[in-house]
Formats: structure tokens, C-alpha cells, sequence
């Protein structure tokens, strides 16, 4: 059995961990850490997982964490880097789920979460951990940064194009929606009910973290030509989801841009993917059919035959966006089945 432990345990993805760890037939949690709760029975605080997690909340002692097979990092951005170069030395594998190992150029992570960095030394051996892109390289490693939510939802949507070369690199724009739950749990005027339910808006459309994690990762994909990248998020009245809808201007000196091709590209490059849903040609995906579950749904338009493409990607933030996400990176270093743990139907109505 894999020995887990949870840090921050009381968020949202902390508990989304511990919904999916709890159903995992080859983890034992083994610890769950809290400062603030440290004590307070998890059940406590998350009546869901009565009968399921028989913990209490513990402060974050190293010596309890690297008594674990794999540590989970489920706090806040800058965190994890103050506590990774001592958990790596004890042989412990760690997943985090903020942005600490994310971004490889240190200097523009500084920029974007405003602090210096605790251990910039590991984020080269730091693996991004979407599997779709990076299966091999999460099998070896030692310390994965989880991707973020949107990120996630981008990243597999321009994937097939990208790696195709079908598409002007300079000419990709993502517009993007997000439930409240993205915030995460601490206490915000902007995501209380009466502020964010029957409105929309867009936010950081001067400039978003997750632009910087985006542009890295199609920047690999094409070889570094993505060189313009247009990213603008929204927070819509509703608690889990993602929808990424992506555009992008198709090369028109290629042989064959047919709606009838493009739909047979991506269901061909996701065909062995078990967390990437191509759907059938003219469907519309939504993030209700992705709510619970660690599937990313697809699909693809050119709408009128015209020079531009239209995908459409969908995730629950929480799942294939964060938590799943990671539970995945887990199944994939310790050489488990991808779907271990993951076999979960998206919740409707």
C-alpha cells in the first residue's frame, strides 16, 4: 500500500483528495495536516467523508510526512517550496498542486506570485504533471507540479493542432469560464452568493498567473513558436467547472482542414487517453457532464468552412483540474493504473 499524506487538508482540492485517496485500493492516507484544525476530526469538518476517513487533523510535522511514501501539497502558492528540499532528501515523492514548481524560468515565476523562491535549485528536476503531455517523464520522477486548472482545460484543447502544426501559433486566444469553487475556500467578498450568483464577469484580463504556465506549455508543444497568446478568464454563478473556448487561425496551405479531418484528428490522438472524451461531431460539452470526474471533454468546430477553429474543453476544476489530476500524476510514478481510484461518473443533474 502507498503511504499518503495530505498537506492542507481543509481546502477545497485537500478534500477532493481525500474523497478520491479514500476509494483508492492502493493508498493509505496517513496523515492530514492542518494548523488552524490541527486536532478536529476530518469528518468534522467534511461530514461527507463519515465512514470513509477515520483522521484527525495534525500540524505539518516533517517527521510524520516523511514517514510517507508520497506527500500531497494542497496549500497555497509558496508553500510547498519550503518544505520540498527536506522531503526530497528523506526519499519522499511529493505532488503539488499550487504554482510553486510550475513555471521553469524563476525570475517570471517571482514576477507573477510576488515572493522570491525557497528552492529554485529544484525546479528544474520538477515535472509538470499533465499525463496527456508528460507521461514518461511523471513516471521517473520524484516531484510533480500539478497543473493548474485552466491550464489544464487550454492545454488539452490545442494540443492535436499543435502537435499537427495546423495552426498559426501567433494567433491563439482562450476564453475561459470558471465556477467560484476556483478561488478556493478562503473568505472573499468577490465569491460570496450574493456577489457572484446571476452575474458574469470577466478578471485578470490585464494579466493572469496561469498565462505564463499556458504559454510554457504550447510553447512546447510547437517547438517554442507560440509567441502571442490571448488568455481572458470569467467567474460565473456556479461552484465547479471549467469551459475553455479556444480559437485559433487555420494554415490554409495545409492539404486537408476539413471539419471531418480535424474531428478524426482529435479523436485519433486521444484515442488510448482514458481522461479525454473527443465527442462526436456537433456536440456541445458541459461542465455539468464533467462534474465529480476526472474527464476533460472535447470538441471541435470550423464554423462556415472559414480559417478559424473553435475548441471547446471542459473540466470540473477541482477534479481533472487539481485533484484527479494529481491522484492521476500518483497512479502514473508509482506504475499503478492510470484510472486506480478514477473510475468515477460525472454527476447529473
Amino acid at each position: 500500500m502507498i503511504k499518503a499524506g495530505i498537506v492542507g487538508g481543509t481546502g477545497y482540492t485537500g478534500v477532493e483528495l481525500l474523497r478520491l485517496l479514500s476509494r483508492h485500493p492502493q493508498v493509505n492516507i496517513t496523515a492530514v495536516t492542518s494548523r488552524a484544525e490541527a486536532g478536529r476530526r476530518v469528518d468534522e469538518l467534511y461530514p461527507n467523508l463519515r465512514g470513509h476517513i477515520d483522521h484527525c487533523f495534525t500540524a505539518p510535522d516533517i517527521e510524520t510526512l516523511a514517514a510517507c511514501d508520497i506527500v500531497f501539497f494542497a496549500t497555497p502558492n509558496g508553500v510547498a517550496m519550503k518544505q520540498v528540499p527536506e522531503l526530497m532528501a528523506r526519499g519522499v515523492r511529493v505532488v503539488d498542486l499550487a504554482a510553486d514548481f510550475r513555471i521553469k524560468d524563476v525570475g517570471v515565476w517571482s514576477q507573477w506570485y510576488g515572493m522570491d523562491h525557497a528552492c529554485p535549485d529544484w525546479v528544474a528536476e520538477a515535472v509538470y504533471g499533465l499525463p496527456e503531455f508528460n507521461r514518461e517523464a511523471i513516471a521517473r520522477a520524484r516531484l510533480i507540479a500539478n497543473p493548474g486548472c485552466y491550464p489544464t482545460a487550454v492545454q488539452l484543447g490545442y494540443k492535436p493542432l499543435l502537435d499537427a502544426g495546423l495552426i498559426h501559433p501567433e494567433s491563439l486566444v482562450a476564453d475561459c469560464k470558471s465556477g467560484v469553487s476556483g478561488a478556493g475556500r478562503g473568505a472573499s467578498v468577490g465569491t460570496l452568493l450574493c456577489e457572484a450568483g446571476d452575474s458574469f464577469h470577466a478578471y485578470g484580463v490585464a494579466g493572469h498567473r496561469h498565462k505564463p504556465e499556458i504559454e510554457q506549455g504550447l510553447a512546447s508543444m510547437s517547438s517554442g513558436a507560440v509567441k502571442q497568446f490571448t488568455f481572458v478568464p470569467h467567474l460565473l454563478p456556479m461552484i465547479r467547472g471549467i469551459h475553455a473556448t479556444l480559437y485559433a487561425r487555420l494554415d490554409m496551405s495545409q492539404p486537408d482542414l476539413s471539419q471531418e479531418y480535424l474531428q478524426s484528428l482529435y479523436e485519433k490522438a486521444y484515442e488510448n487517453e482514458p481522461f479525454v472524451d473527443v465527442m462526436p461531431l456537433g456536440s456541445l460539452p458541459e461542465t455539468r457532464s464533467v462534474r465529480g470526474s476526472n474527464q476533460c471533454r472535447i470538441a471541435i468546430y470550423r464554423p462556415g468552412d472559414g480559417d478559424t477553429v473553435v475548441v471547446l474543453s471542459v473540466i470540473d476544476n477541482l477534479v481533472k483540474g487539481a485533484s484527479g489530476q494529481a491522484v492521476q500524476n500518483m497512479n502514473v510514478m508509482f506504475g499503478l493504473p492510470e484510472e486506480e481510484g478514477l473510475d468515477i461518473v460525472g454527476l447529473l443533474p
